[in-house]
């Protein structure tokens, strides 16, 4: 692992300058920070206020690069305005991370940084990632793939950095709550995150609210850890989030009782 990590930071030597793709999440921050360390003022991150992010997200976001000292920039882009990534088709990432390494090589073109940098790291390898196709099309970096580091390794990396979100669990943007072929659009992502809100401030940790639209109504079917889903019926939580859930405009809520398990939209339609 410090083999790899040397090599991360020679890798990001070598480029220059760049400009983080940011999210605020494990891989996103590590990558921003290491960069910040070793190319200073030379570096700087950029994070999408989109309503795929959650509102809690981007303010962790943005308090995470105060902190660490490092630039931080935000752009908004305009996939809600392209019907291809609006219908939700099983390639929608694609076009999401289309519009932002257009808006990320803008900025590197415009302002004199040699590449754009993104967080896909070594575990993420066989994924189903249609975002990847985006990035290689703009000649985007992966570094810690590069470098061979898998998330375990970065979190532990982390963790020696002092990061904040060394422990923090996976966060997928909000449209991946949705399954393809319904549409995805602002109000939709509007509800999902203010259940998962709820389930988050009852102590929940891994948590999916997946919307299903129905014929007589919307459907939360919430994923939770293994090992959280009985807290789910204890002390009268379930009814605590069932009432919420409605007033937030969920006809149904159920628990899927196989709990959180990542990328379990991709189930319906076949892929692993």
């Amino acid at each position: 692992m410090n083999e790899k990590f040397e090599k991360l930071k020679e890798l990001i030597s070598g480029f220059g300058s760049c400009v983080v793709a940011y999210s605020g999440g494990v891989d996103s921050v590590f990558l921003a920070v290491v960069a910040h360390n070793v190319l200073g003022d030379k570096m700087i991150a950029v994070i999408d206020d989109t309503p795929s992010l959650p509102r809690r997200e981007l303010e962790e976001a943005q308090e995470i690069a105060k902190k660490f000292g490092f630039p931080l920039r935000v752009v908004r882009t305009n996939e809600f305005s392209n019907p291809n990534y609006v219908s939700n088709s099983i390639n929608r990432c694609y076009f999401c991370k289309r519009e932002l390494f257009d808006e990320l090589a803008k900025i590197a073109r415009l302002e004199g940084y040699n590449v754009v940098l993104y967080g896909e790291n070594a575990s993420d390898i066989g994924d189903f990632r249609p975002g990847t196709k985006a990035a290689e099309e703009y000649m985007a970096r992966a570094p810690l793939k590069e470098a061979g580091l898998t998330k375990e390794e970065i979190r532990e990396l982390s963790r020696r950095l002092n990061l904040p979100t060394s422990e923090k669990p996976q966060m997928a943007c909000l449209s991946s709550r949705v399954p393809y072929g319904e549409e995805v659009n602002p109000q939709k992502l509007k509800m999902i995150e203010e259940a998962e809100y709820v389930l988050r401030d009852l102590g929940f940790v891994n948590v999916r609210v997946r919307h299903h639209e129905l014929k007589t109504g919307n459907l939360a079917r919430i994923e939770i850890g293994e090992s959280e889903i009985a807290n789910v019926f204890k002390d009268g939580v379930n009814k605590k989030i069932g009432e919420a859930l409605k007033k937030i405009g969920y006809n149904y809520v159920t628990v899927d009782v196989l709990g959180y398990r990542r990328g379990s939209v991709n189930e319906a339609v076949g892929i692993k």
